[in-house]
């Protein structure tokens, strides 16, 4: 879990909140994708983008598999469940759950 004085994020939610900041790691058909690993910089509707040492990674969404590291867990995410704009995912997940 990690967490600050107003704001948690654990595996049930991780859906809900923001991922630039987090550390993750990369998993993809794609050999030159493998396992890359780095720290969310950016992101949009069909894009993540990392940095690890000063070098950017533009990862597809679509493509990949995240495994995204809070606290001393880690927690996998599909990209294609996560196929939005980050402004939009909450909106879109919420309305999937409440159908």
């Amino acid at each position: 879990m990690l967490k600050s004085e107003h704001y948690c994020i654990t595996s049930e939610n991780i859906l809900s909140h923001e991922f630039i900041g987090l550390e993750t790691r990369i998993y993809s058909k794609d050999k030159n994708k493998q396992k890359i690993n780095g720290k969310v910089i950016d992101e949009t509707k069909n894009l993540i983008i990392l940095e690890k040492n000063g070098e950017i990674k533009k990862i597809p969404k679509k493509e990949a598999m995240f495994e995204f590291k809070i606290g001393k867990k880690t927690v996998k995410v599909d990209g294609k469940k996560i196929l939005f704009k980050p402004e939009q995912r909450l909106k879109v997940l919420w309305r999937k759950q409440n159908e």
